[in-house]
């Protein structure tokens, strides 16, 4: 695959798309696929050769789905299950037995999946805390732009931060970014000790001069302005390897990263894909808001994933 710093601008989600095609389909387990919406998105992934579905659910209902869309699921394999509960923990079983290199969403809640997901018996889960990664493409930024967390921790911890930090550097290594820039956010530049997200993002820095974080190059704490900007952090005397060039942006809650992500889509025009990761393989959610685009991107994503061969 093409390295990240290669990608062109304004298509660069459509740049991963076409990337990941040129590799073998990833096996992925679709959970629950019974509306739609949500199958559609796993059969033209599979039609455009980024993945090859496992449909896990109850396949009176996945079929009536694919009627309803007019798709032929031809040949692909339908796993039976009673409901959405099961689907998510045949899936899970499915991974743990090494037949499915990634999770797909369908017509279940996020909550549901990551329950059998993080099942301390049954589940999937790794040592590292699981977390969610935007892929932005901004029409006015110069490079593809990570956000996180945006979906999956509430009020992270420092540890939290730790992890969330370290699957996002891990995460770039796999699109091919060797040394992704890493803006710690706040709403100031200043440690304030009344403000605990500017003390994590101090303690986070120093955890990466300790090797404690490896890969990246961190700073904070950044407000969004200069950590997008290098004029913006010029103008306020900050000297920053970050600054203009972030890679990541490390929210500080899952609101504030939330919050973002959404203004950035619908005030600035971003394309947007996720996944979710921290788990053996990684997680395709995407949102019956998504398009095709979004959905598509976000497969193409967990390939770079799986063939980087990264545990992430």
């Amino acid at each position: 695959m093409t390295v990240i710093k290669d990608l062109p601008s304004n298509n660069q989600l459509e740049y991963f798309i076409e990337q990941a095609r040129q590799t073998t389909a990833i096996t992925t387990a679709v959970v629950h696929p019974v509306e739609g919406n949500g199958l559609a998105g796993a059969l033209e992934a599979a039609k455009q050769g980024l993945i090859n579905p496992i449909l896990i659910g109850p396949e009176h209902k996945i079929r009536q789905a694919s009627e309803e869309i007019n798709a032929d699921l031809g040949s692909i394999q339908i796993v039976n299950t009673e409901h959405s509960h099961e689907a998510a923990e045949v899936a899970c079983n499915i991974v743990r037995q090494g037949e499915a290199q990634a999770l797909m969403k369908g017509s279940l809640g996020t909550s549901e999946l990551l329950g059998a997901v993080l099942h301390k018996e049954s589940g999937i889960r790794t040592e590292r805390r699981l977390s969610h990664l935007f892929v932005f493409d901004v029409p006015n930024y110069h490079k593809p732009l990570i956000i996180t967390d945006a979906a999956i921790n509430v009020v992270p911890d420092l540890y939290t931060k730790k992890d969330i930090i370290q699957s996002a550097i891990d995460f770039a290594h796999a699109l091919g970014n060797e040394h992704p820039k890493v803006a710690i956010l706040a709403a100031v530049e200043k440690v304030k000790a009344n403000m605990q997200s500017t003390i994590d993002a101090a303690a986070l820095c120093k955890m990466a001069d300790r090797n404690q974080i490896t890969g990246g190059i961190l700073d904070g704490p950044l407000a969004f302005d200069n950590a997008i900007s290098k004029q913006a952090a010029i103008d306020k005397h900050i000297n920053s390897p970050v600054s203009g060039e972030a890679d990541i942006l490390l929210a500080p809650d899952l609101e504030a990263g939330n919050m973002i992500a959404k203004q950035l889509i619908y005030l600035a025009g971003a394309q947007s894909a996720g996944v979710a990761v921290g788990a053996r393989v990684p997680i395709i959610l995407t949102s019956r808001a998504d398009g095709v685009l979004a959905r598509l991107a976000s497969c193409a994503l967990a390939s770079y994933m799986v063939h980087h061969g990264r545990k992430i």
